[in-house]
Order: C-alpha cells, then sequence, then structure tokens
C-alpha cells in the first residue's frame, strides 16, 4: 500500500497533546504538511519542533473550535504557511462525566459543540474550498466506539459520536461525487497522558480486566487504519466507519 502523503496538507484538531498530536506526526512522517490547530500556543509549538526537528513542516494554529468566527481565518492562516488544506482530522474532544440526570445542560453543550457542532463546521467550511478548487479531498472524523454502543457515565459524549458517525455518512454522500471521502475512526480505548492516571487506578484496572484481551490499545494501533485513510489507497472508501478497538466492544 502506498501511504505517501507528500505534496498533501492536513489540518488537525486537537494536535496539542494524545491523539492530536500522534496523527499530525504521523501525517508528517508520511510526508504531510501538518497545520496543527488547538488553544494551547506552548504546545503547539512543541508539536512543530518536533515535527520540524525530524525534517517534516508544520504550522501552529490558535483555534477553539467552537468559536465558528475563528474557524476560516484559521484554515486561511495555515493555507497561507502551507497550502491548500486536502486532509482534515476532525479530532478535537471532550467529556462529562456523571450521570445523565446529574450533568448540567451546560455540561451538554459544551460537549455537543465541541464534538459535533464542531467538526460539522469544520468539514463544510473545507469542503467549500475544495469543492470551489475543483480538488478532491480526505475528512477523518474521529469517533469512538461510544459511537454505537453504551460507555456507562457519559451519555453526552455517546451521543455526540453517534451523531458524528451518522453525519459522516450523510457528507460522505453528499460531497461523492465531489471527490470528497469522509470517514469516522471508532477507537476502543487507547492509552494516552489524558486516561493514564484513570487506568492506572484501581477501577481502570478493573475495566481493563473486563476487556476481551484485557489490555489497552496503544496510539500507534491506530496507525495503519489512520494512513489508510488519509491516503490515496482510500479513493473507494468514503461513508465507512471504522472500529479499531482491539476487541472491546465485543
Amino acid at each position: 500500500m502506498n501511504f505517501d502523503l507528500t505534496g498533501h496538507t492536513a489540518f488537525v484538531t486537537g494536535a496539542t497533546s494524545g491523539l492530536g498530536r500522534h496523527f499530525a506526526k504521523i501525517l508528517s512522517g508520511a510526508g504531510a504538511a501538518v497545520a496543527l490547530a488547538g488553544r494551547r500556543r506552548d504546545r503547539l509549538d512543541a508539536v512543530k519542533r518536533e515535527i520540524e526537528e525530524k525534517g517534516g513542516r508544520a504550522a501552529a494554529v490558535v483555534l477553539d473550535v467552537t468559536d465558528e468566527t475563528r474557524i476560516a481565518p484559521a484554515l486561511d492562516e495555515a493555507e497561507k504557511a502551507l497550502g491548500p488544506i486536502d486532509i482534515l482530522v476532525n479530532n478535537a474532544g471532550l467529556s462529562v462525566f456523571g450521570l445523565a440526570a446529574e450533568i448540567s445542560a451546560a455540561d451538554f453543550d459544551k460537549v455537543i459543540g465541541t464534538n459535533l457542532r464542531a467538526p460539522f463546521l469544520l468539514a463544510t467550511e473545507v469542503a467549500r474550498r475544495l469543492i470551489a478548487a475543483k480538488r478532491e479531498g480526505r475528512i477523518i472524523n474521529i469517533a469512538s466506539i461510544g459511537s454505537f454502543r453504551v460507555l456507562p457515565g457519559v451519555t453526552a459524549y455517546c451521543v455526540s459520536k453517534a451523531g458524528l458517525a451518522m453525519m459522516t455518512q450523510c457528507l460522505a454522500r453528499e460531497w461523492a461525487r465531489k471527490g470528497i471521502n469522509v470517514n469516522a475512526l471508532c477507537p476502543g480505548y487507547v492509552e494516552t497522558e489524558l486516561n493514564d492516571e484513570w487506568f492506572r487506578g484501581e477501577k481502570g484496572k478493573k475495566q481493563i480486566d473486563g476487556f476481551p484481551r484485557k489490555r489497552l490499545a496503544k496510539e500507534s494501533d491506530l496507525d495503519g487504519m489512520f494512513l489508510l485513510l488519509a491516503s490515496d489507497a482510500s479513493r473507494t472508501i468514503t461513508g465507512s466507519l471504522l472500529t479499531v478497538d482491539d476487541g472491546q466492544s465485543l
């Protein structure tokens, strides 16, 4: 399989840490120029340095994805630095833990705004630019096994990811003849700096023991599927919800 992304430009949200940071480095390693989007300038600059030290091209773009007034300017900034964007990775996301009857309306709105509304606004803005330029593109939405199964204690998160999965299929159908592929990667529980404290604790260890393989996935376990979706090798893959969860949802 040819996963060479030389000549492509990617825009990755939530690139300051976790999977976003990992995906940005993987894209760069495959040859893409990468725009790193996130709220924390210091962390964006750190990832940018990591990429550039290995010979890659990157730009740091400060962006709160819930602020729709900043989306077009952020894309303009990235394209000015790196060239037209043809790969979008909607990775930024968050969750609020708690029973559904106990979380606030504000918390619910925050999760939906970040995990569902923002990816819609980014995807449609990137698509408008691709369509106007008559260029093909790849949009990868980072969903979850919570898109299609109940994860206790995170109702708002599951609702948002289920919506993201359906949005993926709707946009894929709408833009099929425009050469814009829209797919969703649905990981299970992956070990990152954001959850390592939980999984080192007693309750986290008990949760891992309930998985069929009694282990967490690693960020690198997503690389093959992720690069497939970003590359020309996925020319005929669109509207797919691709699960990479080490059997956790079985």
